[in-house]
């Protein structure tokens, strides 16, 4: 059985890419209407997260004076009683000179500022309680609305 193969074709077939003559970029009213679009969405957006940011620092607040509540609590636990105003928080992390049941520190870390970067208040007694721990909130006076609120342990 002869067979036979098609003889080889000596064309060569190249692809050429096709460049269109026609550029176009962007016209100053399309540009614009963009810049119109962002800039709605800016306006809205804008307010809402930096509302989200004062919940949230409002949040880092009370949550800090919930650990600072846990930590007076367990310094109560090993001296039969609190720090004394004068003491302050301080006594939480470094030994005063007058406790000789102290068993601490009780944080991990230097007792924090709140998220303003003030001092917390501390009072012990205190007048709603054994001690009173609060922030002033943004505004740094007692009182205010939203973001001036104080946060407080009770």
């Amino acid at each position: 059985m002869n067979t036979r193969q098609a003889p080889r074709s000596r064309v060569r077939v190249e692809l050429v890419p096709v460049m269109s003559k026609v550029q176009r970029g962007f016209t100053l009213l399309e540009l614009l209407v963009v810049l119109v679009i962002i800039g709605l969405l800016a306006g809205y957006v804008g307010p809402q997260f930096f509302k989200q940011i004062g919940k949230s620092e409002s949040k880092t607040a009370s949550a800090q004076i919930d650990g600072l509540g846990k930590a007076l609590d367990q310094y109560r636990l090993d001296t039969g009683h609190y720090p004394s105003t004068e003491q302050g928080l301080a006594a939480l992390w470094v030994k005063p000179a007058d406790e000789p049941r102290w068993w601490g520190p009780y944080l991990r870390k230097a007792v924090p500022k709140d998220p303003w970067g003030r001092e917390y208040q501390y009072k012990a007694p205190g007048d709603h309680g054994d001690y009173d721990v609060y922030s002033l909130g943004k505004d740094g006076r007692e009182g205010g609305d939203g973001e001036d609120q104080d946060i407080t342990n009770w």
